[in-house]
């Protein structure tokens, strides 16, 4: 059973949401507070009481625009606590999410919140709960160790979540093969399809460098491991990146060139 501490500046929205997180059975108790100081108390009473006191807090369901400190604000705070309450973000706005999940929050719930949405979230932050309380024995800790020939798992720093119909769904980084610019958004291509996020593309450029991306045109970033081919044909340069041909600007042409050289030779 979750204790929740429900966070917004707007009455009308803390209202909502705690009508439909009282409304959850798998909720025991959910209190609200209007501003982040208020829950910045309330939170470090229940940090002081500790898990198993009457003031503790297993969840924090927190809205990122208010007055004063932010949302944002008080996740980071919170990460420099040995034991925080979970975080899940409830908001009206999309280009956060991206920060939201790097300070590990569980989920993140676009306004206005739709119930079986927000259970879905009840349903994340219970698993982890769970998770956190399951003794681990010996020989558990043993096995975790042990090297073994399987699949990588990706953690949430190379995951990107993406809304698809209110359900927030989480990409890997790894699975992108190129990224296409479209205004202020950015679509990721995978295998699987493709998935439009309120990201520019020179953000994105920015953060995954260091993953093997590549600009290769103002409208497209190109993780280098998934180019299949580059052609050079009348003076115009092209890469085909699975079933896509894209085109290469002049400016970073020979940049590619060098870069799939090395990563060749490599």
């Amino acid at each position: 059973m979750l204790r929740v501490l429900a966070v917004d500046d707007e009455n009308p929205a803390l209202e909502e949401l705690l009508y439909l997180l009282r409304s959850d059975a798998r909720v025991t108790s959910a209190e609200g507070a209007t501003d982040a100081t208020e829950a910045l108390r309330r939170i470090s009473r229940a940090l002081e009481a500790g898990p198993d006191g009457e003031d503790g807090i297993d969840v924090v369901f927190l809205d990122i625009h208010m007055a004063g400190l932010t949302g944002l604000d008080v996740a980071r705070l919170l990460a420099g606590f040995a034991r925080p309450p979970l975080i899940v973000f409830v908001t009206a706005h999309e280009g956060f999410a991206v920060q939201a999940f790097d300070l590990k929050a569980v989920d993140y719930v676009l306004k206005p919140v739709r119930r079986e949405r927000l259970a879905e979230a009840v349903r994340r932050v219970r698993d982890q709960v769970l998770a956190a309380r399951e003794p681990r024995h010996p020989e558990q800790e043993t096995a975790v160790t042990v090297p073994a020939t399987r699949a990588p798992v990706h953690n949430t720093a190379e995951q990107i979540p993406v809304e698809l119909g209110g359900v927030t769904r989480f990409v890997a980084v790894d699975d992108i093969a190129y990224v296409e610019a479209q205004g202020d958004y950015a679509r990721l291509h995978t295998e699987d399809g493709s998935h439009l996020v309120r990201i520019p593309l020179s953000a994105l450029e920015e953060r995954w460098a260091s993953r093997g991306f590549v600009r290769i045109h103002r409208s497209h970033l190109v993780a280098l491991a998934r180019i299949d081919e580059l052609r050079l044909d009348a003076g115009a340069t092209t890469v085909r990146v699975g079933s896509a041909e894209l085109a290469v600007s002049r400016r970073h042409a020979r940049q590619l060139r060098d870069l799939l050289m090395r990563h060749a030779g490599s």
